[in-house]
């Protein structure tokens, strides 16, 4: 089986939800003998690209970062066999003898973002999604949304393949390490991600500002509207800390001594945090809609309104020690329900299939 992966994620991203995904993947498939596997690579600066260079993984990088790369399909005229190309992020092989696979992360884009660059994106991912032999969807919720926007895509083509999650995240041994936190054990709330408009980062800051909690982010450098919003909300800044990007280790051992991550995302195609924080022994507080109820599992700490009212009740809640126990233990049984392992074995499933399926068509 001859396949071509398509790398221009890591192209477009330093990091980022698509990144690790795409590196979990290749990490594990490099691995095989028994595929014929090469590369599209791109120059790039992406932190899991990086992470591969140093592990089991040769490239020759011939494309230069162009902007007009991400939206040109490859020919790859001089193959003439059947092989499978599978591009990180909506691109499609034009040779007749490529098997084209598609994977769709969520609908973000057409959700809530406008303009322009909006209409190049959702034309981009149309286009691939049409012109794919399969379709992967990372959820039953983006599998939804998928059959909304493109009603016309054949059910059939389309699998579910869940992310997973890193073993990098787990319950530590109970020990005195405070000396390392911003913050007390026990005395903050963790937001982690990005904080576009929909994660409601806003009612986050505003949420915990109203209580004796502290505020621990994970991600980008607060931008100075950011920091002007934490000033509104916060009469003392020394209760927010930023982390700025952080190893799985580190954001490991803030899991395990936070109050809770807070994810109030009213829209995700998946939400890998989520499943970080419960194997981690962090209790979750998230929002009651998109992808979020088929990944967290059974818990009474979903939202069912984006609100400060909403939030503080299920901050309330943790505070019994025995609800907080209970949750914590569905929470880390919920999350070995996903693996990295998982999800490369489904995508591998499905090369075969269509593989075979090339050949009954012939």
């Amino acid at each position: 089986m001859k396949i071509i992966l398509d790398n221009i994620i890591f192209s477009l991203q330093k990091s980022g939800g698509i990144s690790n995904v795409w590196f979990e993947f290749i990490y594990r498939i490099i691995r095989r003998k028994d595929i014929k596997l090469s590369f599209i690579d791109f120059e790039n600066q992406n932190i899991f690209f990086q992470k591969l260079l140093k592990d089991n993984y040769s490239t020759n990088i011939t494309h230069s970062k162009r902007f007009i790369e991400r939206y040109r399909n490859p020919l790859l005229k001089n193959i003439h066999q059947k092989f499978i190309f599978h591009s990180s992020y909506y691109r499609t092989c034009k040779n007749p003898h490529a098997i084209n696979i598609t994977t769709v992360h969520d609908f973000t884009y057409e959700y809530y973002n406008h303009g322009l660059t909006k209409y190049i994106h959702s034309w981009q991912k149309r286009q691939a999604i049409l012109k794919s032999d399969h379709i992967i969807c990372i959820s039953e919720n983006t599998k939804k949304d998928l059959l909304h926007f493109i009603p016309n895509v054949d059910p059939q083509k389309i699998s579910i393949v869940y992310n997973g999650v890193s073993d990098d995240y787990f319950v530590l041994p109970s020990s005195d390490n405070s000396n390392i936190l911003p913050f007390p054990s026990l005395s903050y709330i963790i937001f982690v991600g990005s904080r576009a408009k929909y994660k409601n980062f806003e009612l986050t800051v505003q949420a915990i500002s109203k209580t004796s909690l502290n505020l621990v982010i994970v991600g980008p450098p607060i931008s100075a509207k950011e920091q002007s919003l934490i000033n509104k909300y916060f009469q003392k800044s020394n209760k927010v800390y930023c982390t700025g990007y952080i190893d799985n280790s580190q954001l490991n051992f803030l899991y395990n001594n936070a109050y809770a991550l807070l994810y109030p995302s009213i829209y995700e195609g998946f939400g890998i945090p989520v499943l970080e924080a419960q194997k981690a022994g962090c209790p979750v507080i998230a929002y009651n809609g998109s992808s979020i109820p088929e990944i967290i599992g059974d818990t009474t700490l979903l939202i069912q309104e984006a609100s400060v009212k909403e939030i503080h009740n299920k901050l309330e809640i943790l505070k019994n020690t025995s609800l907080r126990s209970k949750i914590i233990t569905l929470g880390i049984k919920n999350a070995q329900r996903f693996s990295w392992d998982q999800m490369y074995e489904g995508i591998i499933n499905i090369y075969q299939e269509v593989w075979k399926s090339r050949d009954y068509q012939k």
